[in-house]
């Protein structure tokens, strides 16, 4: 059974932090990669952050140098952190996982399409 739980949503006012966390099922934790994906109201899908199986890392311009994303493999748990947050960064986020042989590869993995695992996802909002 495919199982990605995201926490560690909420609401901050612009210039603070918040830390998502992804519990991942064994199954899914195995897969080629994981990520971190959101949707904001009116606007498109975006990858925001993306960790492969080989450790490559691939972030959205819009979040380089302000968000982190690692894992803990020992726990089969997915983090992103936040920094120097924006109002433009209020979206639900979602946990999500590429497995089989139809994923991408490099920056192509921030595109939502070959996205075959998803989890609920979390809100986060941001005040100015």
């Amino acid at each position: 059974q495919v199982q990605l739980e995201e926490s560690g949503g909420g609401s901050v006012q612009a210039g603070g932090s918040l830390r998502l966390s992804c519990a991942a099922s064994a199954y899914t934790y195995s897969s080629q990669y994981m990520g971190w994906f959101r949707h904001a109201p009116g606007k498109e899908r975006e990858g925001v952050a993306t960790i492969a199986s080989d450790g490559r890392i691939c972030y959205a311009d819009s979040v380089t140098g302000r968000f982190t994303i690692s894992q803990d493999k020992s726990k089969s748990t997915l983090f992103l952190q936040m920094d120097g947050l924006k109002p433009e960064d209020t979206a639900m986020y979602y946990c999500a996982a590429c497995r089989g042989r139809r994923c991408a590869s490099g920056e192509s993995t921030r595109d939502w399409k070959y996205i075959t695992d998803w989890g609920q996802g979390t809100q986060v909002t941001v005040s100015t």
